[in-house]
């Protein structure tokens, strides 16, 4: 986790080309994942691996929506593993930031879902700046069909 300026201007040379990007706000996040959900399938991407990086990428966005402005950014790409980038709106987290390592109690104040999206991605980056939070996920992607 690496605390920083973000930067907005991503190109295909970087991350190779997107296979998905779409903003969303609150009444949109339902529509957006079942977007991605059908952009990953016709990727060669299923099964609960599927299921599990879906949710992730829900909790993530769920929670741009309620801490971080409202609204977001969502981009998905290939490379070496499959990689969602969603990027909120808000004035950033607090510091330091520390994303659960155990499974927080239900009566605790938040964390429940970045807790999860750690527990169901391969790896959670997560970057804050003024400009918002930049959460990176990751997921091992099946090898493409020749």
């Amino acid at each position: 986790m690496t605390d920083g300026p973000l930067h907005h201007q991503r190109t295909d040379t970087q991350h190779g080309p997107l296979l998905f990007q779409d903003d969303f706000d609150g009444v949109r996040v339902a529509d957006v994942r079942r977007s991605l959900t059908e952009c990953l399938l016709s990727a060669g991407f299923g099964g609960p691996r599927l299921d599990d990086f879906v949710t992730a990428i829900n909790e993530v966005m769920t929670n741009a929506v309620r801490h971080g402005g409202g609204r977001g950014e969502i981009r998905l790409w290939r490379a070496e593993h499959l990689v969602c980038e969603i990027q909120d709106r808000g004035s950033g987290l607090a510091d330091p930031l520390t994303v659960p390592h155990s499974r927080p109690r239900p009566s605790a104040n938040g964390g429940m879902g970045l807790w999860l999206a750690r527990e169901l991605a391969d790896l959670i980056d997560i970057r804050s700046g003024p400009d918002g939070v930049l959460v990176r996920l990751a997921m091992t992607s099946p090898p493409r069909q020749g």
